[in-house]
């Protein structure tokens, strides 16, 4: 359980950015209604967790660039910084990137998803989990000095990207299907109801991911 436990923390971070209607799953929904087809809310999906595991691994890659060069304290402060002024921007100042009206393709929901992902910190939030304990697929660094524990194989940061953006897909996915099959029996009321102030949340979430970089 010692090695196995951040694989289940990707899949659980990979949950929560699932339940962000600003990860896609609402504007999936949208594009559903507006269509009046299923196939549709899929064809937006695809597209839009495509470019959310993009934005994570390009934060993965940086992140295995920047551990051979800098010592565990710099990179874990750095880190950290990040993370708490994006989520105190987030806090104080959450805007999302503006795209050009519904009637759009797989490109354009593609790079919607991954500037979405990555003004919202997505791929940052990983950081602490794969700084934290070695897993399958990670190798110690050796040498006298004291650098990241360890280091993330190509292997490794493919499965890291395919679980959490597996299970990204699969709560966006049952979210917006699930809204889409209610739509006619409730409308908006649902929504309105449910509704969650996930700015808020988020923010909060990329704070406590900072503090995890530091001391755990």
């Amino acid at each position: 359980m010692n090695h196995n436990w951040p694989w289940v923390a990707l899949a659980v971070l990979g949950a929560y950015h699932g339940l962000n209607p600003a990860m896609g799953w609402l504007f999936a929904l949208a594009l559903g209604l507006q269509e009046k087809r299923r196939s549709a809310v899929v064809g937006a999906l695809i597209p839009i967790a495509l470019g959310h595991a993009v934005a994570i691994t390009l934060a993965i890659l940086v992140l295995r660039f920047v551990q051979h060069f800098l010592p565990m304290s710099i990179l874990k402060w750095g880190v950290a910084s990040i993370l708490f002024a994006l989520g105190l921007y987030r806090l104080f100042r959450a805007s999302h990137p503006r795209g050009a009206g519904m009637r759009v393709g797989g490109k354009d929901l593609f790079v919607w998803s991954f500037l979405m992902a990555s003004a919202h910190g997505a791929g940052l939030m990983l950081l602490p989990v794969l700084m934290a304990q070695p897993m399958p697929g990670m190798t110690h660094t050796m040498g006298g000095m004291t650098v990241a524990p360890s280091s993330l194989s190509p292997s490794a940061v493919g499965l890291a990207v395919l679980i959490h953006t597996a299970s990204m897909l699969a709560v966006a996915g049952i979210l917006a299907f699930l809204f889409f099959e209610t739509y006619e029996k409730v409308g908006l009321r649902l929504l309105q109801n449910a509704w969650l102030n996930f700015d808020l949340l988020w923010a909060i979430a990329l704070l406590v991911a900072g503090f995890a970089v530091l001391f755990f």
